[in-house]
Parts: structure tokens; sequence; C-alpha cells
């Protein structure tokens, strides 16, 4: 690893490994920091030695990945795994630890393809042991080839239905699928059919999915409007109600989900300008046509710049690498253009679905700001609805004022887990826009970085490999 690169890219999912790609196609010296062991990030993860021997479980969209993983190990940049990046300036020096060592390096620019996150769902009892997300279930599956034997799925999204889908496809019993979905949503989305029929694949793949569950026996139950994990050491049971009714399942595992948002925290340390995206209900980068982001030299690739799903994320990571390449003078204007029409093309065929997907599995205010005290929004420090309701009695408008009234966000997740979920809540107490409110305020390290570490860190001159 050297002390410089034209261009550093940190993540491995789609967006990073097309992104890397595109750029060893024009003869930029370049790096990839991956925190996984391999690449293909969360969407691909493991798929150079998928635990699964069966390729049918994990279904024919996960195979894409083995491609671009080959490709980027084969296209000559240097590719950094284990590398946990804690902090990227302004001025694009880029702290990293790998095995242990800590070093800073420096790029001419820097594309951060970081990749999205499970949203928040704070539930009653979705601090409980055995309670997980359904992308923690797929990762034990893709991984280790692990699953957990009836477990109960609930909420919304695709992601959900798709991992209760390899479940079944793996022989794995599914208690049931509880989706969350409000039925108001499916007279919202027919707004957006005609784009959604411009994208027939996908419209199938989501009823091939559902066919495959009922098919399973897997009870499916739809309209649900409450949800509370119960149990003492670990969960035992999920409770649901839809109508005025509550029912009880009994349940050793139950894997939660209700879309997914982007990653956003290196790009908040880095001082990168961010939107309220409100069709999406998240925080997203913003970024030009070619991805640069509001600090130069910073480029945004893949759902850190709003979700678009994986396909996306990989002519993002291209166009992205496109426009970096040109501002390092390494292709004209006219090049630039040339290489990124293919992408571009893709890239709005991709997109014509997102409006549907986004009205119909928007997640409800009820579970996105738990109407119940007792709620635990920060999973960290222990906060609950009811801590946050009383900072903001007495005059808390924003959540970096709450960190110093409550210690909400200040734990090892850095707000990941309840960022979103705080800024709602604000604005619900104080009937302002999620706008107005905000995110937190991130500074570096934004990963845990040992005292020790840092005591040796490695500057630039003296980390060049």
């Amino acid at each position: 690893m050297k002390s410089h690169y034209q261009l550093a890219i940190v993540g491995a999912g789609p967006a990073g490994m097309a992104a890397a790609a595109a750029a060893a196609e024009c003869g930029a010296t370049s790096v990839v920091f991956d925190e996984q062991p391999a690449p293909g990030g969360q969407i691909y993860r493991a798929v150079e030695t998928p635990a699964a021997v069966d390729r049918a479980i994990l279904g024919v969209d996960y195979w894409r990945g083995a491609e671009l993983a080959k490709t980027l190990r084969d296209c000559g940049v240097d590719y950094v795994p284990g590398a946990t990046v804690w902090q990227v300036s302004p001025t694009r020096e880029i702290g990293v630890t790998v095995d242990g060592t800590a070093m800073l390096i420096t790029a001419d620019q820097v594309i951060v393809a970081t990749g999205a996150l499970e949203r928040p769902f704070p539930v009653p009892g979705w601090t409980l042991p055995s309670v997980m997300t359904a992308g923690s279930a797929q990762v034990l599956l893709k991984s280790a080839a692990l699953a957990a034997d009836g477990a109960v799925f609930a909420g919304t999204g695709p992601l959900l239905y798709l991992v209760a889908w390899q479940y079944v496809q793996a022989g794995v019993a599914v208690k049931a699928v509880l989706d969350t979905t409000p039925i108001s949503n499916y007279f919202r989305a027919t707004r957006h059919l005609a784009g959604a029929l411009r994208a027939p694949q996908y419209l199938m793949k989501g009823i091939r999915l559902l066919r495959g569950i009922k098919k399973a026996g897997v009870p499916l139950i739809r309209g649900v409007r409450d949800l509370r994990m119960r149990g003492d050491d670990a969960v035992s049971a999920v409770e649901y109600r839809r109508g005025h009714d509550w029912q009880r399942i009994e349940a050793d595992q139950v894997f939660l989900h209700q879309g997914v948002v982007p990653n956003v925290n290196l790009s908040y340390s880095i001082g990168c300008r961010h939107t309220w995206n409100e069709a999406q209900l998240c925080w997203q980068a913003t970024t030009d046509s070619w991805g640069e982001s509001t600090v130069e030299g910073v480029a945004i690739a893949g759902d850190g710049a709003g979700i678009n799903g994986a396909l996306a994320a990989e002519y993002q990571g291209r166009i992205a690498a496109l426009g970096a390449l040109y501002r390092l003078g390494t292709i004209d204007a006219d090049e630039r253009a040339r290489r990124a029409a293919p992408a571009r093309a893709a890239l709005a065929a991709e997109r014509r679905i997102r409006p549907f997907l986004e009205t119909l599995y928007r997640p409800p205010k009820y579970f996105r700001v738990p109407p119940d005290d007792q709620t635990v929004v920060c999973r960290c420090e222990e906060v609950d609805v009811a801590a946050i309701r009383k900072a903001v009695a007495v005059g808390c408008v924003g959540p970096n004022q709450l960190k110093s009234f409550s210690r909400c966000g200040m734990g090892p997740c850095q707000g990941r887990l309840c960022g979103l979920t705080v800024s709602e809540l604000i604005a619900d107490f104080t009937d302002l826009p999620v706008s107005e409110i905000g995110y937190y305020r991130l500074r570096p390290p934004i990963k845990p970085l040992l005292l020790a570490e840092l005591a040796e860190l490695q500057t630039p001159a003296a980390s060049d490999r």
C-alpha cells in the first residue's frame, strides 16, 4: 500500500467495485479500502466463497456480485480488506487501521461507497436478545449457512420477503411473516404503476417471492398495525395487532425490517452537505450528476446518495469514477461523457421502479416515531422515548443538544441505530419539519480507534510501502 493515490475508494460493495474497475481502465493509481474480509459489500457478501452450496438458495441476483468481485481482483487496483476507515478529512487525508496498525494516507480524489443500513425499527422489546434485523439473518445465511428455525419475520419492504424466501429455499421453517405495509399504501402506489410497468422484472420478482413464501405454507399476515416483543432474558413471543385484537406467536427468534437508508456517518464527518429526502424518509448526501459532493474532490457513489438498489449502485460507482478521472485530468469531457453514457442509460432504467417502491413500502409513522414512552430509542445508551420527550420539554431543540441532555447517539454505533428516530421524534414533539431539526454532528474517528493505534500512527511518509 502506498502513501498517496490518485483515487481512494471506501467500500467494496457494487458501487466501490464498479468504481475501481472504471478507474483501472484509465490507468489511475487507485486503492479500495474494505472493512469486510472479502469484496461484495452487504448485498454480495461472501460471494466468492458462499457458505450455501445450492446456488438457488440465494437467488440469481446474488451471483452477479461474483463477476464484479473477480473484476476487482483482476483489475490491478490495490485492494485492502479488513481495513477500518475512521477518518476522511476535507483535504482527503484518510485515516485507516489495517491489522492493528493505524496510518494516514492521502488521495487526490475520494469516492465514498459505504452503502446502506437498515432503518431503525424501534418497537417495544426490539432490544431483547434474539431480536435481529432481516439483514442480519441474510448475512448469517450468506457467510456461514446459519439460519434460525421457526423464526418470525416482521416489517415491510422487498428485503424482508427476499430473506424469508431464501429461508424457504434453504428448507428452513418460517413461523410467520407479519407484514406491516399499510393497506392505504397500495392505493397510493397505483399513481406510480405506469413507471413500475416499465420495469416488469422487479414486479415479477416480487410476485415470485410472495408466491414462494405462500407455497411453502408460511402464514403471510397483512395489515399489522402494532408490534411488541415479549420475553425476559430473550425474546419468547411476538405480539401483533391488526384491527382491534392482539394476537400472539411464540417465537425464539424475530427478524425485523422496514427498509434501508443511506449510511451517512462518513460523509457527514467529512463535512458534506446533506438534505432530507421526504420520499425515502432519510438523510442523503447532496451530489452533482457525477457524484461529487459539496466537498471538493469527494464523491458519494451508490446508496449513500439515495437508495436505488444494487444495480443502480454499480452504475453510480462507474459514473462517480469517471467524474473523478476527469477532475484528475486523466480523461477529457468528451471521453467522460462517452464512457458514462451506457451507465447513465442503465441507471435511468433502474430508477423507474423507485417511486412505486418508495410509496408502497413507506413505513408508517407509528413504526418510525414510537408512541410508547418506554420504547428504547438509543440502544447503546439505553435512552427511551420518555427521556427524549423530557429533554425537548426543557428546551432541547436538536439531536446534538440531546447528546448533552441524555448521551443519546454517543455510544459505539455513533447514532447509526437511533439517528433517524431521534430526528423524527424531535420534529414530532416540536411540530417542525425534520429538515429543520437536522442530524447528529459527526466527527472523526467514526469507528473505534485504540489509543495504542493512535500513539503509533504512521504518517504518510512512514507508511509508504
